[in-house]
């Protein structure tokens, strides 16, 4: 039914070269929805074979794993290079939950500049509106007038969508990254304890 009242074509023709700019910004926040939503699916953040692993202590003795394929086994595998380092343990976690939110940044920019440029592009289409003369009555045409301004809210119509997606898409993507990097900080804090436990020292004693 919406669809058959609203002509989207012309709105889009109406906001003019404003239109574009949102449309850009539409394409951005939609890659970096997708993207982001595809790096951090959980096999890519936190596999179950390796939370498996590190919470039953087993990743030092019959755990394989390629450091480059998640960021737990990065995490994991610098623990196994810096042992007893365990700020620098926790600063490299922080800075794996800081490439999750790589780009999601900008949604929030997206999410609020919108808006205002669908607002300008209001604005500008009701001072074209109030141009609108009637050289007769010396009175803005009301005809054209209504069409005018119809078409000018057309810009804040476009700008608000555009927000709406980036808005709907950042707090999605930033529960995804808070459920992470909790779930990450629990993990490294079991494999730190581990690491560091008497029963650990006392196995590598008797390694070495």
């Amino acid at each position: 039914m919406i669809f058959a009242v609203v002509d989207f074509f012309t709105i889009v023709k109406a906001a003019g070269g404003l239109s574009v700019v949102l449309g850009i910004l539409s394409f951005v926040e939609i890659f970096i929805i997708c993207e982001r939503a595809v790096a951090l699916r959980k096999k890519a953040i936190i596999p179950q074979d390796l939370v498996d692993a590190a919470l039953q202590g087993k990743f030092q003795q019959d755990m394989t794993f390629d450091d480059k394929t998640s960021a737990l086994g990065r995490i994991i595998n610098f623990v196994e290079q810096h042992p007893g380092d365990v700020d620098g343990a926790k600063a490299y976690a922080r800075l794996e939950v800081i490439k999750m939110e790589r780009g999601v940044s900008y949604l929030d920019v997206i999410y609020t500049g919108a808006p205002l440029l669908g607002l300008i592009g209001t604005v500008f289409g009701l001072l074209s509106a109030f141009n609108v003369i009637d050289p007769e009555t010396r009175m803005p045409d009301p005809v054209q007038f209504t069409h005018s301004v119809g078409l000018a809210l057309s810009a804040t119509l476009i700008g608000l969508v555009v927000a709406l997606v980036a808005l709907g898409g950042n707090g999605y993507l930033q529960r995804k990254i808070d459920h992470h990097a909790a779930r990450l900080d629990v993990l490294l804090e079991r494999i730190l304890a581990q690491k560091n436990s008497p029963a650990s020292a006392t196995e590598k004693e008797l390694v070495q």
